[in-house]
């Protein structure tokens, strides 16, 4: 992920790249610009171009990228003034480095044309949402469960907790709202809820890859979010252990059933007797993976099928595109409130002389009062459609170390 430089870091690249006179690289219209700044800086920044930039007017926004001993780093500022090939913008308040994007972004030319469609069924459902697309993958189990056979799934599950737990139920949020704290945290998250043992402390580290499971610190940002003084979490936290054991709970496990964007409902099992061990991971596993077959037995049923959106072609506004990716923004809308982190999209992108069909994966998304903005990128690009794109935006011809880049390899 792109890290923002420090203020100390910031304000010495600023006046490296005036004592050293290093190249920013700014493109516009399918031309590279090069740029350099020609005053110190203080609370402005005064940079020449190699040339006029016929296009750029004054409140603009303008990409500018600089190589700074290997290292990419990037900046954007609003331009103030232009004269000729003088420029002149206030000190930018971020700089950038380890960018997760591949090549610089640019306004799109006016002869490329792109529309959506969903990569897939994309749903608008009456259940709360959490902040990223969970993808339908069950592995083994699709090959070891009749996935129509609700009742029977269900009924597997609960043979299975006789064996290690005390109890379990299942919560469908149909009729009812998430409403107490344990409802609100997995929905708010969509991340499991794990307490091993109340005699100790809460769950400090997550030890799956995806980070599946609310820790300690995930719980503190969920309270001060909630208006918890960030003074207070900590002990809100312990007495929420505290008021487990006193209920008699000596292990609890909270699993959202996820669908795509949506938390429709929990699994939840729990030890209130002795004689049995406490959870452990791999009970964590199989309850993580019964909600999600459970899910999507759901969807074979058609329990889905109401919400499901009808998925034709629709344009968003292209704030700028790469070689690697692209930012669009859509109005607030059902549709758009499908498109979240992790899902999916086929985008069409079509020139006069090119058609070109591939998938984007969207990997951060803000908004403001009337629209989202989803910044986006390609993953299964063809490379004789790579090559195209990037003469096309870039307006120079692709080479070798221009595929290194685009892949992520330099």
């Amino acid at each position: 992920m792109a890290t923002p430089i420090k203020r100390i870091e910031k304000d010495f690249l600023l006046k490296v790249l005036y004592d050293n006179q290093i190249p920013l690289m700014y493109l516009c219209d399918r031309t590279e610009y090069i740029l350099r700044v020609v005053r110190p800086v203080k609370n402005e920044v005064f940079f020449k171009s190699d040339r006029p930039i016929a296009s750029l007017k004054p409140k603009q926004k303008i990409e500018l990228m600089f190589d700074y001993k290997g290292q990419i780093i990037i900046f954007t500022v609003e331009v103030m003034t232009i004269k000729e090939d003088n420029i002149t913008a206030p000190v930018p308040e971020f700089l950038f480095k380890n960018l997760d994007r591949s090549y610089s972004r640019v306004n799109i030319p006016d002869d490329l044309n792109i529309k959506f469609t969903f990569h897939g069924d994309r749903y608008f459902l009456p259940y709360p949402k959490t902040h990223e697309f969970i993808a339908e993958d069950i592995g083994e189990w699709k090959n070891n469960t009749d996935l129509k056979d609700v009742k029977k799934l269900i009924g597997q599950m609960a043979a299975w907790v006789k064996g290690c737990a005390s109890g379990y139920k299942m919560v469908i949020f149909k009729n009812v709202k998430p409403a107490s704290i344990e409802e609100l945290l997995i929905t708010d998250t969509g991340k499991c809820l794990f307490l091993p043992s109340t005699t100790i402390s809460f769950l400090q580290e997550d030890q799956y890859p995806e980070k599946r499971l609310i820790t300690e610190e995930i719980f503190s940002r969920y309270l001060e979010k909630t208006g918890v003084d960030c003074m207070y979490t900590e002990s809100t936290i312990s007495r929420f252990v505290k008021q487990k054991v006193e209920a008699g709970y000596f292990s609890d496990v909270w699993a959202p059933i996820l669908f795509h964007e949506y938390v429709i409902g929990y699994i939840r099992i729990w030890i209130n007797q002795n004689g049995k061990l406490p959870f452990d991971y791999n009970l964590v596993e199989t309850v993580y993976q019964y909600a999600k077959v459970f899910a999507y037995s759901l969807k074979e049923t058609g329990y889905f099928n109401s919400g499901r959106i009808k998925n034709g072609p629709f344009e968003g506004k292209i704030i700028d595109i790469s070689a690697s990716g692209l930012l669009f923004s859509y109005p607030h809308s059902p549709l758009s409130g499908t498109l979240v982190p992790n899902s999916e999209l086929v985008v069409h992108l079509s020139a006069p002389n090119r058609n070109i069909r591939t998938i984007a994966k969207i990997v951060r998304h803000y908004k403001d009062n009337t629209r989202g903005y989803f910044g986006c990128r390609f993953i299964d690009m063809a490379p004789e459609d790579m090559r195209f794109l990037f003469e096309h935006i870039y307006g120079k011809t692709f080479t070798g170390a221009d595929a290194s880049v685009v892949a992520g390899k330099a």
